[in-house]
């Protein structure tokens, strides 16, 4: 069957290893040197698992791999082209498949990115965090600014032309200048993409317990840092496309929009999340479970699973698209999902008047002010929503 008569299909691969924890990550990981063993146990369940699905995917073609972490750069070129390679012999991967991996700068290599280079990757996510050496020690990062910008020249010299760096805003003792300074410094690099990221304090994080000393600033000051990355990067040509995400025209994650689009994707690995066939499940936040439940097949290696009805699709749809600014079309939630969208165009409508939605080609869009309140906007969508009766049921 040619690649254009199916469905297409994302594949996110957790790499669970890293160098050292970070102070405010709470991800699914393991700090410290890379145990043989497990390394080995884990790339042994990784293609057990790959082999079962690969068999109930047949009729899609992976057109996104996404290798995320953790760490995966400090996992190793040759592991993550072993990696690669299994899912190119157990899926129908497209030819100009975006291929991305995350890397820190500290476990970057010019022989790391052209060994990848080589095998198709295509997309490098760097975790650069901050400019200033001494606030990404606080962060308990294990790298300096000069790595960052290092591994950016040696990603460009390997053939790299799809470049995304992170940042992270709101951070200890920062202020709105620094942050302006920090955007304006790293922009020097000339990325592709650009993630900008508000630091959230877990509880199950290192930062957590001392949060109270840590000299936060306040929401209004993180909301005032948000809307000055919108407004920078829209000046050096980045267009917002995701609540923290920018880039230059034609290098939006393919990947990621898959997850706010609504499209299918099979995560790997513990703590990775799937949306397939109708179903959305979730492995098991454990490497040990989830390498027993694949080579001995003795203990499930799910923690979620269910079929979702139409009416959460419905709700995913609202919550997921307006992540984005292609926003909400009223024609196309009533036509996917019999839902009326009046009752929502009852919400939408006075938030529209203070500014916090627009509208464009019949769409619905949260502006930059909406972002910053997003999740209460969305949660009065899902209320009007379950208050409604779906289209057919209407006299």
């Amino acid at each position: 069957m040619p690649n254009d008569e199916l469905k297409t299909l994302g594949i996110y691969i957790h790499i669970p290893f890293c160098r050292s924890k970070c102070q405010y990550c709470d991800f699914y990981s393991i700090g410290g040197s890379r145990d043989k063993r497990l390394v080995d146990n884990y790339m042994q369940a990784l293609a057990i698992h790959f082999k079962e699905t690969g068999a109930r995917a047949t009729d899609y073609v992976v057109d996104t791999v996404y290798f995320g972490g953790g760490t995966p750069s400090f996992f190793g070129a040759d592991n993550l082209r072993r990696i690669f390679a299994e899912v190119q012999h157990r899926f129908r991967v497209d030819k100009d498949a975006e291929v991305t991996f995350e890397a820190n700068p500290d476990s970057v290599s010019d022989q790391l990115l052209r060994k990848l280079r080589a095998e198709g990757f295509n997309r490098m996510s760097l975790g650069v965090q901050n400019d200033r050496d001494d606030v990404l020690k606080k962060l308990g990062r294990p790298h300096t600014y000069d790595q960052a910008v290092m591994a950016v020249e040696l990603a460009r010299a390997a053939g790299f032309d799809n470049i995304s760096l992170d940042l992270m805003y709101g951070l200890p003792s920062q202020t709105n200048l620094a942050w302006e300074e920090t955007l304006l410094n790293v922009l020097r690099l000339r990325p592709q993409h650009m993630s900008c990221y508000g630091l959230k304090v877990e509880e199950n994080t290192p930062l957590w317990s001392y949060k109270d000393e840590a000299n936060l600033p306040s929401d209004e000051t993180q909301a005032e840092m948000y809307l000055k990355a919108v407004k920078i990067l829209a000046e050096h040509g980045y267009r917002q496309y995701e609540i923290s995400n920018f880039a230059k025209p034609g290098y939006e994650s393919r990947h990621n929009l898959k997850y706010w689009l609504g499209d299918e994707y099979i995560g790997f690995g513990p703590a990775a999340a799937s949306d397939f066939a109708g179903k959305r499940y979730t492995n098991m936040p454990d490497i040990q479970t989830y390498v027993r439940g694949l080579i001995k097949q003795d203990v499930p290696i799910l923690s979620e699973c269910d079929l979702i009805p139409p009416r959460e699709r419905a709700g995913e749809y609202v919550m997921l698209r307006l992540r984005t600014t292609r926003g909400i079309s009223p024609e196309e939630y009533e036509k996917n999902y019999l839902m009326p969208f009046e009752p929502l165009l009852n919400v939408i409508q006075p938030l529209a008047e203070r500014g916090l939605f627009t509208q464009e080609g019949g769409r619905w869009i949260l502006t930059p002010l909406g972002f910053l309140v997003s999740n209460q906007i969305i949660v009065r969508l899902q209320q009007a929503q379950e208050a409604s009766e779906p289209l057919a049921k209407r006299k």
